[in-house]
């Protein structure tokens, strides 16, 4: 039997070089599986490289075509917004004639207006005086013919009522029934 110190010596190498091949074995482990990745890897790329090449092949003419399309059209976008802001400002400048042509008319129909107001206020204050004056020579004169006929009628009624009372041929209620009437 060998001694205590040597077992364990021994025991400890033998662990050590157990310890050894399992890391040696894990390092073969991940150099093959970082080689796999690597192919794998190496082969993705080439796949991506193909895809963007196709995509690029098909992409590029289509923006080709945009860009002549976006060259044709900017002259004519250009000259379409400068040919609108002369629309624009040729319009405002006939609104703002139209707007002093109207406010010029609105002006004069406004003084015509007022100058036929103040001609017909006058006529009406004019025929209102002539009618206030013909009423009072008129009728002054028709109200004294008038209280000069009442007048006579008055005298004759009184006469008559005279006349009557002499005669005495009529009875009195036939006076008053006459007079009623």
């Amino acid at each position: 039997m060998a001694p205590p110190g040597e077992a364990y010596g021994a025991s400890m190498q033998v662990w050590l070089e157990v310890f050894s091949l399992v890391a040696a074995a894990a390092l073969v482990v991940q150099v093959v599986i970082l080689t796999l990745l690597f192919f794998q890897l190496r082969r993705t790329t080439e796949n991506m490289n193909r895809l963007v090449g196709d995509l690029h092949a098909r992409v590029g003419p289509i923006l080709t075509r945009a860009q002549i399309l976006l060259d044709d059209t900017q002259p004519k976008i250009s000259n379409m917004v400068n040919d609108a802001s002369h629309i624009v400002y040729l319009a405002r400048g006939q609104a703002q004639k139209i707007d002093r042509v109207f406010t010029d008319a609105a002006d004069r129909l406004r003084g015509q207006l007022l100058h036929a107001d103040r001609i017909l206020t006058g006529t009406l204050e004019a025929v209102e005086d002539a009618g206030s004056k013909f009423s009072h020579s008129f009728w002054r004169p028709v109200q004294k013919a008038s209280a000069l006929v009442q007048g006579i009628k008055v005298g004759l009624d009184l006469l008559r009522s005279r006349r009557s009372r002499r005669s005495g041929d009529e009875p009195r209620e036939q006076q008053e029934e006459e007079l009623f009437i």
